[in-house]
């Protein structure tokens, strides 16, 4: 079992930033972070492998950087020029699976086996 513990959300103008932390009490190969805003489904926006392979959704890609630090089990995703359509409770995921990983594009909730609590990220523009 791993648990999974956000930090980092909150409120920023169009244009801002944020970095979001996941700590994780276990390894996991394959994580990654999930954002849902209101009456939207939850949908993947980063994940990465043990080998720090990395995959984003077009909406994100060249804006969100997925990292991880492998010695402190700890999942980030810094958040640059954020927009108000990227306003979402944002959530880290990471599967209990060793050796596969999920592109983003084919990610879904079911793929993944821990959850953290999610943290709120607004964007006002």
């Amino acid at each position: 079992q791993v648990q999974l513990v956000e930090s980092g959300g909150g409120s920023v103008q169009a244009g801002g930033s944020l970095r979001l932390s996941c700590v994780a009490s276990g390894y996991s190969y394959c994580m990654s972070w999930f954002r849902q805003s209101a009456g939207q489904e939850r949908e993947a926006v980063a994940t990465i492998d043990g080998y720090g392979v990395t995959s984003y959704t077009g909406s994100v890609q060249g804006r969100f950087t997925i990292s991880q630090d492998n010695a402190k089990n700890v999942l980030y995703l810094q958040m640059n020029s954020l927009k108000a359509e990227d306003t979402a409770i944002y959530t880290c995921a990471a599967t209990a699976g060793d050796g596969y990983c999920y592109d983003v594009y084919a990610a879904t909730t079911s793929d993944f086996d821990y959850w953290g609590q999610g943290t709120q990220v607004t964007v006002s523009s």
